[in-house]
């Protein structure tokens, strides 16, 4: 059990996110006792407080969802964090213009976005044609994710209570999803790039999301199910599935765009200004 006020953290973390402010001391490292049920904790009360403010939680974003890494991080599932409707963006065009000057240390994670029709019932998360008949639409999208510890130091915990990292979450066109079969094959074995200003960044692909996007979706399920406390899984939700890359830092003036190969979704793009 950690001795830190998590209410009067999620103030503190708030606080340095509305400045765009770094935060100093990680919670991990003010007591080793924070663990990932305190960041949860906190994680709830800036959803709360963001309600609070007019905001509204319109959907969540996956982390740690390569499973090679758990062992490290004393993990055995996903995290999770929420996302509102002020951080969630509809790119016009498959292309957006996105504002980064108040943030510590940004970086981009090209995504899968699912928005679901219904819940998902845990206990079909591992099938995932199944999964995908829980969803109305996918595109691909940037997460922008945005660390406000010293140099991206962190453990887990300290994600989840600091938004998850989560910063904004830009969304390409929609796609109603058709042929669930085929199409949860293609999530499985799509290849991605990542650009910057024209030249190849980064390189991904489907599998390394879980296996793929749409059963990282369902461990989601199955992860929140698992947990006290925490609201559902409910219609209308955007989920975005986690990067397809290794997070890559970002700068103002910078152009990004997303292309896949193997899965119908055409390529995104993003420029960075202050």
């Amino acid at each position: 059990m950690t001795n830190l006020d998590t209410r009067a953290l999620a103030n503190e973390l708030l606080e340095a996110r509305l400045k765009g402010q770094p935060v100093e001391s990680r919670p991990s490292s003010r007591d080793s006792e924070f663990n990932l049920t305190a960041a949860y904790q906190v994680e709830g009360e800036l959803a709360r407080l963001r309600r609070g403010s007019g905001q509204k939680t319109i959907g969540r974003k996956i982390g740690f969802t390569n499973k090679a890494v758990w062992p490290k991080l004393d993990l055995d599932t996903i995290v999770w964090g929420h996302v509102y409707n002020d951080t969630v963006h509809h790119a016009s065009g498959n292309h957006f213009i996105l504002q980064i000057g108040k943030m510590v240390a940004p970086k981009i994670e090209p995504e899968i976005v699912f928005k679901l029709k219904t819940n998902i019932d845990p206990a079909i998360a591992s099938d995932p044609v199944k999964v995908l008949e829980a969803v109305e639409w996918m595109a691909l999208g940037f997460e922008i994710v945005d660390c406000p510890y010293p140099n991206w130091r962190f453990r887990p915990a300290d994600m989840v209570a600091a938004f998850g990292f989560h910063g904004a979450l830009i969304i390409g066109d929609p796609h109603p999803l058709k042929d669930l079969e085929q199409l949860a094959e293609q999530l499985a074995n799509f290849k991605l790039k990542l650009l910057k200003n024209g030249a190849v960044a980064a390189e991904g692909a489907g599998k390394n999301v879980y296996d793929s996007p749409v059963l990282c979706l369902g461990q989601l399920s199955r992860t929140i199910s698992a947990q006290t406390g925490v609201d559902p899984l409910e219609a209308g939700e955007i989920i975005t599935s986690g990067t397809l890359t290794d997070a890559t830092p970002v700068a103002v003036g910078e152009d990004w765009a997303a292309v896949t190969d193997g899965l119908n979704l055409p390529s995104l793009s993003i420029k960075f200004v202050s």
